[in-house]
């Protein structure tokens, strides 16, 4: 099983643990949405104190999910964002039981996630621009192929992914919006196909 995040970069154990944690999911979650932000911000957004987020903002650093932006914020005020690049879970299952609870722990949280951001749009979509409306897409094929073929299919869609992923980290651009790919391969009974 691939966990990607369109990315080549993966995160070990101890980063998988460190991020199996709610307020720092949501921390990431705010970065992803509002871009650079600083702790003290993100505290008002969350209802935690600054100390909270601070803390939780290094540890995010610590494992290179977050980063400082250089250049932003005056004295001791810094501005966090993502790491561009992306990350992804890993290939497979982990071998120690507390990693891989992590990690159930961080699916769970991307399934969750997902259902949410669906709703989300289904709801705003009513009343978002039409430019949006027209370039946005509910999408789900139902499909008979080999395990190599359903391989060869998620790495081209992660080839094409990955050009987008790289426009996107280049920086702020006139015109650009909040855009969220959800890309999934489920060989859904394939226990009882084999």
């Amino acid at each position: 099983m691939q966990i990607k995040s369109f990315s080549s970069r993966t995160l070990g154990a101890n980063a998988l643990k460190s991020f199996a944690h709610p307020l720092r999911l949501r921390i990431y979650q705010l970065l992803e949405e509002h871009g650079p932000s600083t702790a003290t911000r993100l505290a008002g957004l969350l209802g935690q104190n600054t100390g909270a987020t601070s803390y939780h903002l290094r540890e995010l650093a610590k494992h290179g999910m977050i980063e400082v932006v250089a250049g932003m914020g005056r004295g001791k005020e810094k501005y966090w964002r993502i790491t561009p690049g992306g990350f992804s879970y890993g290939d497979a299952r982990p071998a120690d039981p507390e990693v891989a609870g992590a990690l159930d722990y961080l699916l769970d949280d991307l399934v969750r996630t997902r259902g949410a951001e669906l709703a989300r749009w289904r709801q705003e979509s009513a009343t978002a621009p039409e430019e949006w409306v027209q370039a946005s897409v509910y999408g789900r094929r139902s499909l008979r192929l080999t395990p190599e073929e359903t391989a060869r299919m998620r790495d081209q869609v992660f080839e094409v992914l990955e050009q987008y992923r790289a426009l996107s980290d280049g920086g702020d651009r006139d015109g650009t919006g909040h855009v969220i790919v959800h890309f999934d391969v489920l060989p859904v009974g394939s226990e009882r196909d084999g």
